[in-house]
This record gives structure tokens, C-alpha cells and sequence, in this order.
């Protein structure tokens, strides 16, 4: 009988893993907003998003109900890393039917104890009327909270009914109580009851509410998560925290209880049930609203197992436990971990065993047949007693049984298996979090600080032991560290209070820094407008020389029809490396082949004849390998260097730039020089008829595909726009028929002052620091080569405000250029736009920042990862914002242009900016429909502008 018994109370280690398996699936049901009302455990936000960094300090109220008491402490801390907080308690007795009474009258009772503290605490030249003292409140029930200050009652439990306060915000309950009593200078409500009025004494004490502090309620918490926050106190950052079984608040200094019931223990009890909390990745929180970042979550895992999932190791000791309970049925995982539970399970299992004739034959166990009889300090002195039985006799006896030897042995065993079945369904829950935090994480491995409190961890001596063997068992993947925690319902809560403040007041700071950079509607339509006007003054004659939107003519009058067949040659100049093409245009479509070629230094440095002969030698080696070199072939030249287009062929080098330096080029036509070394080489195999730059080439390359694109726009290291203007409003050239291409050379928008006003401290450095101080300001704000660099000028003034890396200085981030603007793309990915993509994209971790940071040198947190997100997110948005606004004007010129009340246009793209960045396009996107809604403008990406789209400009230009 002995032998069964404890094989019931003993789980297989395939069964924990189905256990843990159930209990990882009830998480994700919990955090789900479609399955959260289902789910067991339930998963619940805490608005907790950042656990204790060291430099918190100031003096923080804290404010606790616990079973008929009413627990008050000021907590100081001094930003020394938290290692030694000075704390003053009080401890204030419930007057007899308080807690089944009003809810006024509750909440009125806990606000006097809360002034009365205050005024027995800070002496009266400590006092301050101006001062706002924050408050945690520690409320041990079941809340649906919503902001860290805002929580709704569900339900009363341990003994608690008061009226009129479910379904209300607890908080704002007790912060109404508390400004009744700051404020009306002693109208009191009547709590009820013949208990002594706190507010007589202190009008016998001309104490005055009012000139003490203004008390503001700041957050609301239960113990698990106060678990959790004191542990984080010592340098060691701590997301887990356990509570396994009654807790207890610790000695404290003084203590004063009100009625003159003076409370003889220096410690007193506050909870008995079990729970555990963690830092989720808040957007998987789908019940919040919060997407950045991570959130703690509280378990409330006591319900496990409610659905049947426990009903196969359910023994019928549990049974009968549950049977008894005021709530059969509900919380049964609590009912098999939860201190309250374990002396009855052993009771219940003595009963049967008692009844077999296993133990006590022929006593008398009539005596364990009174619930409660058995108490968990009676099961923990039995099974912490490892030499002899003498101790097991005495307790036994004690009970009023009559036990021998035999009966001894077979109760100690009864007990260890009882309590060792508990803390290994602890242990299990634990590796349930532990693989969940490490999968949703998308890491390896993990390792982790597991804050850990309770009767159970405290008063077992092998607790410890079991725990981390089991949970390793069943998560080899984790490696936790236990912390014990020193009473987290009250100096935990005041760390949650002292963080909150700390975020708080970041967070205004943050936005401070920050603020320059977020534009809103109206900054944005007023850029559209400025652009818009420099348009017209690039377009105008007598205004074009002072534009700072150049609005250069390219005589590229058509955009491909699909009619256009033929072999197109294209050649690309911009670099070290050019390429030669050949375009295949039929009916079936495009094709391609292709060959990249090298320019000597000497060639680049040489003379312009040496050059071009051997830009012309590679195109012969070119036709020659394609079979090309006896036909006549039409050439599209893109020229990437700084030209005065005199005409579709004939374009003037203004002057070298990347390095080349040949002479005898700068003011000639590069088209003819070309066809002078053609000629030099007696190579009559091409017929140069186009000369373009890489945004008309994009524009062309998506016309073929599309033949509503009339835009082209670059968005990578630098950025430009081009589109097809009508004759008619280009005063620069003769002419009002049909309509040209215009290389609108954007970039430059804004070099006549102009966007001075939208122009932070931050951009003005980065300026300051080019080659080209003063020019290209448009450019310097939206593209790749920049953004990075305005990043890290954000990042090096948030580190002196000490808003990042607390303030440590950070070498490697004084370099120029180091923050590459594709960290700002590997950042960003970690969180795409909306909070349903969030929760649909399996993304990448911010563990990602974390390794960007490490490759800067950078010593980052978690908190440190998030606040660059947002960072890199601020600048990239301004950049597709400011980008959206010129793209605004361009599309509203042409539906006025046409005459149209809607223009449906295509916007062929091309850059790394636009093609890489996760969140720019959208960005650009939504906000080009919010400033342009009359015009619905689709999006193409091209492909090759430069080659392909060359190559098209030639074919229409055939045609």
C-alpha cells in the first residue's frame, strides 16, 4: 500500500514532458487575443516593461493589503545599484468587518493608514506640500489591468467582499481616498465598525494632511512580479520570478499596529498560493497594446491543468483535497504545489493509508480526519529532519498520534513525496517558461535569473536541488540561476514604483531629443509645397539659374509603348567597373546578357583619347563574344558623372568626379567623344543615340513593364526623381507639343534655405562634416549615405544625457561614419510597421542589435536595444516622409497638368534604401496617399535603370 501510494505521487519523466508541452500551448492561448478567454493560464500583462538598472533613487511609498492587515513602507534608494535601500514599515490592523463592507469605506481605511504613516514618518521639516511622493499599490486579487496604473477588480477572493468596487479601477479608487483626505482637511467617510478614527489622533497631533506630500498612485502590482523586481536590484538583471508557496514580510525596524493590537511576530504572512512571472516579448502580448520591446507577464498558472490536462496524475488524495476546497474543480495545479495544499494531500494520504492498516494499526487517527489538522510546517518539520525519527515521533504526538517506528519512516516518506511531487511541478512550469522565452527569443541556448520566495523555497532544504535538476531535464536548452528574493510584495513594489518613475522620466527626455526629427501633417504639407514652387522655378527661364530644383531636360519625349523590337546595346559608365549589355527586345519580351570590365588607375588618371579607345575596345570584345560585331547596333550611354544635356546624344562633362581625372574631356561632348574613338578603332558595329542618367534609365525600365510609369525615383546612397512634364510648362526649351522626361536633380531642394526650419541640430553636424557643406540638403535627410551618420549624432547626444549605456562613454561611437545606415535596416527588422504584422512575422530578435552593438564596442542592455530601434525608426520614418512630400508635389503637378480630378500613375523605383529597408517603402507609400489623395500611384521596382532601361531609351528613341 505504501509502495502505491508514492508511485501516484510520482511523475515519469515522459509524462513532465507532456506536461510541459500542455502548459508552453496554454501560454501562447493566454497571450492570444482570439483564444485568451479559453486559455488556463492566463497569461496576463503586467505593463512591467523593464526590469531595475541600479540608478533608480528617490523616496518611493509603497501601500499593501495582505489577508486583515494593511502593510505601509517608504522605500529610499540611492542609486548606488540599489544595494542598500533604506526602508520604514508600519503595520496598521483592519478593524472587524471592513472587509465585507463598503468599498469607500475599505479604500477610505487604506488612505488614512497611508497619511497617518506619512505623518508618523517624515518629520515636519521634511515636509513639503509641493512634493509628490509616488505610490505602488500592492493588491492581491484578481485585476484586468490595463495600463500599469489602471486595473479593473474581476472578483474578491481570501475572504474580501466589499461592495461597489468590482468591475471599478482599483487604482483610481485609492487615489480618490487619498485626495480626500489630502484635501478636505478631515471629512472623513465612516468606515464602519467600532474601530478608533485615525483622523481624531491626528487632530489631537495637528497633524494636516494636506502639508505633508501630494501622494500620486503610479502602479499596481501583485508579489510575483515585486519577486522579480527585487531581485533585479543587485547589478544582476533578473525576467523570471517564482513564487512557490506563503510568503512573508521580513523584520522590519518599527512597528506600529493600530486598535493597540500590538502584532508580536516580526513577520507576517501574505500569500500562500504559487504563480510564476516573465519578460515576454511584448508583442506577442496580444492583449496589450504594447509592440516594443518586452512586458512582464504574469502567469497565473494555478488554473493549469483546470481543462483535464492533470487528470491522469491526479491521485485520489488530490481528489478528495479539491473535493473539500471552497472552489472544487478550479486551480488545481495550485491544489497540488500551493503550501496551503500540501499538509491536506498528506493528511487525505494518511487517511487511506491509516484505513489499508499501512500505518498507526491499532491507534487512534481520529484526529486527522479535521481539516487543517496537518499544516505544511508540520510536513516540512517532518521531511527536513534527515537523522533519525525522533523529531518525526515528537510531531506526530503532538497531533495526538500514537505512531511507532515503522509509522515514523513511512510518514517522513509519505511527506518527502508529497512536497517532492510539488517542486517538481514547479519545476516543469519553470521549463515551460524557460523554452518559451528561449524560442521566442529565436536563441540557442539561455541562460537566465529566476527570482524565487515562498514557504516552499525557503523551508525546503532540497528545493533548490530538485527544481534545477528537473527543469534541466526537461529544458537542457536553459540554464537557470536562482536568486532569493527579499519580500517583493513591498520592496519589490517600491522597485516597480522606482522604475516606472525612471521610464518615465527617460521617456520624456527621449521625446525631447527625438522631437525635432517627427514631422507632422503640416510640416510635411508644407514641404510638398515648397517643392512644388521650386519645381516652377526650376521649370521657369528667368528663374532656373537660382533653383534649387534644377529640373533639367533630358529630350526624352516617350516612354515605351510595347511596339518597340529589336538588339539595343547599352553601355554603363559610373565607377571602376562599367558594363556592357545587349538587350533583346521581341514580342515574347526581354532578355539580357551582359559583361563587366575593369578601368585601370592609369587609364582613369590617363588621357580622355585613352579612355574612350578603351571603352570601346572592351565594346568590341563585347560584340565580338556575343556575335554582335557586324551589325549596327543602337547604344543608350549611361553617363554618371555631372553633364550639361545639350540634347537626347549630346551631353557636356562639367567635371570628373569618383576619381577620374582623364584630360581633355571636362566641357566636351562625352557622346561624341565615344564616337571619335569608334571611329579611331574603325568600329561601326554601334550608333550612340542616348545619353541618360540612371533615374530616367529606371523610369524606362519599368515603362516597358508598365506603360502607366511616367515617374522615376532613386532612393539608395543618394536619391533623385525625374517624370514627364509637359512641353508646354518647360520654359527652359522651345517648343509647347507633347512632353519630355526631367531630371528633377532633388537632391539639391532645399540649398537656397528653404527647409531650414525642418532642419535639426543633428543634420546641421552631419552637413558640417561632408564634402559638400551646404549642398545636396534635401539628399542629406533621406538617403543611405547619410541616415546612419545622423544616427549615430542622435545616439552620441542620448548617451550624454545619459539616456543610453547610463551615460558610460563609448569610443568607437565617436567615429565618423561607423553607424552604417544598413544597421539601420537590421534594426528595424526586429519590428515591422503594425502590430498585426508584428504578431504574423516571425522576425528577427533584437538579439540582433545587441551583436551590432558588440561589433561597435557598445555595452547595451535590453532597454539600451530598444531605445535605438526607436531611434533608427524616427530618422528612417522622417526619410520616406520627406521623401513622400516631393513625390506629393511631383504627382499633383501632373493631375493639374492633365486637367484630371484623379491620376492613376505608376512610380518606377529603384535604390538600396527603398529595396532593402523593411519599413521605408511602407512609410513612403502610406504617406504619399495621405499628402496626394486624389492620385492613386502604384510602385515598380526596377530592374537594372541603368543597363535595361539605357538600353530602352535607345529603342524608343529608334522608334
Amino acid at each position: 500500500q505504501i509502495q502505491r501510494a508514492l508511485r501516484s505521487l510520482s511523475i515519469p519523466l515522459e509524462r513532465l514532458h507532456i506536461m510541459k508541452g500542455h502548459m508552453m500551448h496554454d501560454m501562447c492561448k493566454g497571450l492570444s487575443r482570439e483564444t485568451h478567454a479559453q486559455a488556463k493560464v492566463r497569461m496576463l500583462p503586467t505593463y512591467i516593461c523593464s526590469t531595475p538598472n541600479g540608478t533608480e533613487k528617490g523616496n518611493f511609498l509603497v501601500v499593501e493589503l495582505c489577508q486583515n492587515q494593511v502593510r505601509t513602507l517608504l522605500v529610499t534608494l540611492y542609486g548606488d545599484g540599489n544595494m542598500s535601500p533604506q526602508m520604514t514599515y508600519k503595520i496598521f490592523e483592519m478593524p472587524e468587518g471592513l472587509m465585507q463592507g463598503e468599498g469607500e469605506a475599505l479604500f477610505d481605511f487604506i488612505a488614512q493608514c497611508v497619511i497617518h504613516f506619512l505623518a508618523e514618518t517624515i518629520s515636519p521639516e521634511n515636509r513639503n506640500p509641493e512634493e509628490h511622493l509616488p505610490l505602488g499599490f500592492v493588491f492581491p486579487f484578481t485585476c484586468q489591468q490595463t495600463q500599469l496604473d489602471k486595473a479593473e477588480l474581476l472578483s474578491w477572493s481570501k475572504g474580501f467582499s466589499c461592495s461597489g468596487v468590482v468591475g471599478k479601477d482599483v487604482v483610481q479608487l485609492l487615489q480618490s481616498a487619498i485626495n480626500k483626505q489630502q484635501g478636505d482637511n478631515g471629512e472623513t467617510s465612516d468606515t464602519g465598525g467600532n474601530w478608533y478614527s485615525l483622523w481624531n489622533i491626528w487632530k489631537s497631533s495637528e497633524i494636516v494632511p494636506g502639508q505633508l506630500c501630494h501622494v500620486d498612485v503610479v502602479a499596481l502590482m501583485n508579489d510575483t512580479v515585486g519577486t522579480m523586481m527585487t531581485c533585479s536590484m543587485e547589478g544582476r538583471p533578473c525576467e523570471v520570478a517564482m513564487v512557490a508557496g506563503e510568503t512573508w514580510a521580513p523584520p522590519v525596524p518599527w512597528q506600529w499596529v493600530w486598535g493597540a493590537v500590538l502584532v508580536l511576530s516580526p513577520i507576517i504572512p501574505t500569500d500562500k498560493g504559487s504563480n510564476c512571472c516573465f519578460m515576454a516579448e511584448a508583442y506577442l502580448v496580444e492583449t496589450a497594446e504594447e509592440t516594443s520591446g518586452r512586458m512582464c507577464v504574469n502567469t497565473e498558472w494555478g488554473c493549469f491543468g483546470d481543462d483535464g490536462a492533470l487528470n491522469d496524475i491526479f491521485t485520489p488524495f488530490d481528489e478528495c483535497v479539491d473535493v473539500e476546497s471552497s472552489n472544487p474543480g478550479e486551480k488545481r495545479f495550485e491544489k497540488m504545489v500551493g503550501t496551503l495544499y500540501l499538509g491536506e494531500i498528506v493528511r487525505h494520504a494518511l487517511i487511506t493509508l491509516a484505513s489499508e492498516r499501512a500505518i498507526f494499526t491499532g491507534s487512534d487517527v481520529t484526529v486527522l480526519k479535521e481539516k487543517g489538522v496537518f499544516t505544511m510546517q508540520h510536513v516540512l518539520g517532518i521531511i527536513n529532519n534527515e537523522e533519525g525519527i525522533t523529531e518525526v515521533k515528537r510531531i506526530l504526538e503532538v497531533l495526538g498520534l500514537q505512531p511507532n517506528e515503522r509509522d515514523c519512516g513511512r510518514v517522513q516518506q509519505i511527506c518527502r513525496a508529497v512536497v517532492g511531487r510539488a517542486v517538481t511541478l514547479h519545476a516543469t512550469g519553470l521549463a515551460a517558461i524557460l523554452s518559451y522565452m528561449c524560442q521566442t527569443r529565436e536563441m540557442e541556448s539561455l541562460m537566465v535569473n529566476v527570482g524565487v520566495e515562498g514557504e516552499l523555497y525557503s523551508g525546503y532544504s532540497r528545493f533548490e536541488e530538485i527544481l534545477l535538476n528537473v527543469s534541466r531535464l526537461l529544458a537542457p536548452e536553459c540554464t537557470p540561476t536562482l536568486l532569493p528574493s527579499r519580500d517583493g510584495s513591498g520592496r519589490g513594489a517600491a522597485m516597480v514604483t522606482a522604475v516606472a518613475l525612471r521610464l518615465a522620466a527617460q521617456r520624456r527626455e527621449v521625446n525631447e531629443v527625438l522631437a525635432p526629427l517627427r514631422l507632422s501633417h503640416d510640416d510635411l504639407v508644407k514641404v510638398q509645397a515648397l517643392m512644388r514652387e521650386e519645381m516652377e522655378r526650376g521649370l521657369c527661364k528667368e528663374t532656373n539659374a537660382n533653383a534649387s530644383v534644377r529640373m533639367l531636360p533630358t529630350y526624352v519625349s516617350n516612354t515605351p509603348d510595347g511596339t518597340e523590337r529589336g538588339d539595343f546595346l547599352a553601355l554603363d559608365l559610373g565607377g571602376t567597373n562599367f558594363r556592357v549589355l545587349v538587350v533583346h527586345v521581341t514580342e515574347e519580351g526581354i532578355s539580357m546578357a551582359s559583361e563587366i570590365y575593369v578601368i585601370p588607375a592609369a587609364v582613369m588618371q590617363g588621357t580622355g583619347e585613352g579612355l574612350f579607345d578603351h571603352i570601346i575596345d572592351c565594346i568590341i570584345h563585347f560584340q565580338m563574344k556575343q556575335n554582335l560585331v557586324m551589325r549596327m547596333l543602337p547604344l543608350g550611354f549611361t553617363f554618371s558623372f555631372p553633364c550639361q544635356q545639350m540634347g537626347l546624344d549630346k551631353a557636356l562633362l562639367l567635371n570628373w568626379t569618383k576619381g577620374f581625372s582623364a584630360s581633355g574631356c571636362v566641357g566636351q561632348d562625352v557622346v561624341q567623344l565615344l564616337r571619335e574613338a569608334a571611329q579611331r578603332k574603325q568600329h561601326l558595329g554601334m550608333q550612340v543615340v542616348a545619353l541618360v542618367n540612371d533615374t530616367v534609365g529606371t523610369m524606362m525600365a519599368c515603362g516597358y513593364d508598365d506603360p502607366k510609369c511616367e515617374i522615376g525615383l532613386i532612393v539608395g546612397t543618394g536619391t533623385n526623381a525625374c517624370y514627364m512634364e509637359e512641353m508646354r510648362n518647360v520654359g527652359t526649351l522651345e517648343g509647347d507639343q507633347g512632353r519630355m522626361c526631367i531630371n528633377m536633380e532633388w537632391g539639391a531642394f532645399g540649398d537656397n534655405g528653404c527647409l531650414d526650419h525642418i532642419f535639426t541640430h543633428f543634420d546641421n553636424v552631419v552637413d558640417a562634416s561632408t564634402v559638400n557643406p551646404g549642398k545636396q540638403r534635401f539628399e542629406k535627410l533621406i538617403s543611405g549615405m547619410y541616415l546612419g551618420e545622423i544616427v549615430r549624432q542622435i545616439l552620441m547626444t542620448m548617451t550624454e544625457k545619459q539616456l543610453l549605456f547610463q551615460g558610460r562613454p563609448c569610443p568607437k561611437l565617436q567615429t565618423k561614419n561607423i553607424f552604417q545606415t544598413k544597421f539601420l535596416s537590421t534594426i528595424e527588422l526586429t519590428l515591422p510597421l503594425t502590430p498585426e504584422l508584428v504578431r504574423s512575422s516571425n522576425g528577427l530578435a533584437l538579439r540582433q542589435i545587441r551583436t551590432i552593438l558588440r561589433e561597435l564596442e557598445l555595452d547595451a542592455s535590453f532597454d539600451d536595444s530598444v531605445l535605438m530601434r526607436e531611434v533608427c525608426q524616427t530618422v528612417s520614418l522622417r526619410a520616406a516622409q520627406l521623401c513622400a512630400a516631393g513625390l506629393a508635389a511631383v504627382v499633383e503637378k501632373m493631375r493639374e497638368n492633365r486637367g484630371l480630378d484623379q491620376l492613376s500613375v505608376t512610380v518606377g523605383v529603384d535604390g538600396t534604401l527603398y529595396k532593402l529597408h523593411p519599413c521605408f517603402s511602407q512609410n513612403l507609400q502610406k504617406t504619399l496617399k495621405d499628402l496626394a489623395p486624389n492620385c492613386n500611384v502604384s510602385f515598380l521596382l526596377s530592374e537594372d535603370g541603368s543597363g535595361k532601361g539605357a538600353a530602352l531609351v535607345a529603342a524608343v528613341a529608334s522608334r
